[in-house]
């Protein structure tokens, strides 16, 4: 299993498993030993959030003055001119 330690934390890979009607990770007896940790002692999880809209997210929703398909019109001559 790869381990990779970033800010004091150990990253692992588990698999999400059914438990009675919810879902849990088991952690490997060796990783809980390397972070000193032990069972009942309350821990941290980090669950990536993926999505799908990348961009939007990084610029939200941005309003331009002028129709998209004419700015790459424009784009595309400034480029033309330039080559």
């Amino acid at each position: 299993m790869a381990r990779l330690i970033i800010n004091n934390m150990e990253q692992i890979k588990v698999k999400l498993r059914k438990w009675g009607n919810s879902i849990g990770v088991i952690i490997p007896q060796e990783t809980l030993k390397s972070v000193n940790k032990k069972e009942g002692e309350i821990i941290e999880v980090l669950i990536p959030v993926q999505n799908d809209n990348v961009l939007k997210e990084m610029f939200g929703t941005f309003k331009f003055k002028k129709p998209v398909d004419k700015i790459m019109k424009e784009i595309d001559k400034e480029l033309d001119g330039k080559r």
